[in-house]
């Protein structure tokens, strides 16, 4: 299953955006990058993820409004957001906005893995 799951991960910092994409290539995902919200739409534009795992605290796109115009447009992949906002209001948002999960940073790496095949398997065709 793994062998053809898209992943874009979303994330201005380049250290955690490659370390996540390395580990998760590592997994057997196809990952993509970007290191903005501009970006990932480009992106999303042009392909269909299965996951979109994206920080929040971003230079002209937050993760906030990436997921906004994500459910806008009516996307059916699960959003992850990332964020080192550890606040209850931050959580709440991200939910009300339409997140499926939400993790702060800093965070486990074996903890991510585990939640995306959870996103992965909770998004399965009946």
């Amino acid at each position: 299953m793994t062998d053809k799951v898209k992943i874009l991960i979303v994330d201005d910092e380049p250290l955690i955006r490659d370390a996540l994409a390395f580990k998760l290539t590592k997994e057997g995902y196809m990952v993509d990058t970007a290191e903005d919200g501009e970006k990932a739409i480009e992106k999303i534009d042009e392909i269909q993820y299965d996951i979109i795992i994206s920080d929040v605290m971003m230079p002209f796109i937050s993760g906030f409004e990436l997921l906004k115009i994500l459910k806008e447009r009516g996307s059916h992949a699960p959003v992850l957001l990332l964020t080192s906002l550890n606040s209850e209001n931050a959580v709440l948002k991200a939910f009300e906005l339409g997140a499926d999960d939400y993790m702060t940073k800093p965070f486990s790496p074996k903890e991510l893995s585990t939640r995306i095949k959870k996103l992965l398997k909770k998004n399965e065709p009946e």
